[in-house]
């Protein structure tokens, strides 16, 4: 996931958490500039504002340093609440995704009902999503992605931050839908049909929102059409032609169906119409 510069924290007690949004696309670690003189010792607003201030400089030692401190030297005060919080996001931005993780799940255990509780949902989240492996990777991480900025949604469907997990969310289903027709696609060059098969329906069926969901009509109808099962094939390019009446797919579809006398020239299949415009689900079991 590509990342954006963060902005400096305010110093001070309140995180004022809802101005950090634009912060969280995710940041790159850095390392420490040399030796602050910075201590770990004193008043707790001067340490915990002390981390903040390292943390806004990127010098992230230093800042987890002072966060700790607030942590061990006022374990009771509204003071190391936030620092725990703050020490999540030091990590997060250092890529320390696991450690972030812990931390944040510490805090939502122990403070769940802070005023910044949907900010660490949030940010548990990211630490997920930006973890998301390729298309050619084992997909689990994906998963666990979508479960939390779902948790995210479901919890606080009000805030800016379930805005935001929603786009993601919508971005996770793609993923997963990628995932499937990269597997369909390879049992399907391997001559394993029933599997490729199996690959190509589940995103029919689970992921019609995506736009994979045209290929892989059109690989089904290919299929059909290679194991001599016309008649599917034909149900399944109307499905395809009535929704994606514009798309290549389709048009590769028709060539295909018509070279094997399935469709007529005229564009039409030959006796079947169209099915209704209920939606996928219903067209779709319809068909098989």
């Amino acid at each position: 996931m590509h990342s954006t510069p963060p902005r400096r924290f305010p110093r001070g007690l309140f995180l004022g958490m809802t101005l950090l949004l634009p912060l969280l696309s995710g940041c790159g670690s850095s390392s420490d500039k040399p030796k602050t003189t910075e201590t770990t010792t004193g008043p707790v607003d001067e340490i915990y504002n002390n981390g903040v201030d390292a943390l806004n400089a990127r010098r992230f030692t230093t800042a987890d340093d002072q966060f700790n401190a607030v942590e061990q030297n006022y374990p009771y005060s509204s003071w190391a609440v936030n620092a725990q919080l703050m020490s999540g996001y030091s990590a997060y931005l250092q890529n320390k995704y696991t450690d972030a993780i812990g931390i944040l799940d510490r805090f939502i255990q122990l403070h769940p009902v802070h005023r910044d509780i949907a900010y660490a949902y949030y940010l548990r989240a990211l630490c997920y999503y930006e973890q998301i492996a390729d298309i050619e990777r084992d997909q689990k991480g994906t998963e666990q992605a979508m479960n939390a900025l779902r948790e995210v949604v479901t919890r606080f469907p009000d805030s800016a931050y379930a805005r935001d997990a929603k786009l993601k969310i919508d971005l996770c289903v793609d993923h997963l839908a990628g995932k499937e027709m990269e597997v369909g696609r390879f049992y399907q060059k391997q001559h394993l049909y029933e599997a490729a098969i199996g690959r190509y329906q589940r995103v029919v069926d689970d992921f019609q929102t995506t736009n994979h969901v045209p290929e892989a009509l059109a690989r089904l109808t290919e299929i059909y059409l290679a194991l001599g099962l016309k008649d599917q094939a034909r149900k399944t390019a109307a499905v395809l032609g009535y929704n994606y009446p514009g798309s290549d797919w389709y048009s590769d579809s028709y060539r295909q169906l018509v070279a094997d006398g399935v469709a007529h020239n005229n564009g039409q299949t030959p006796d079947d119409q169209p099915p209704s415009r209920g939606f996928f689900s219903r067209a779709w079991h319809a068909v098989f």
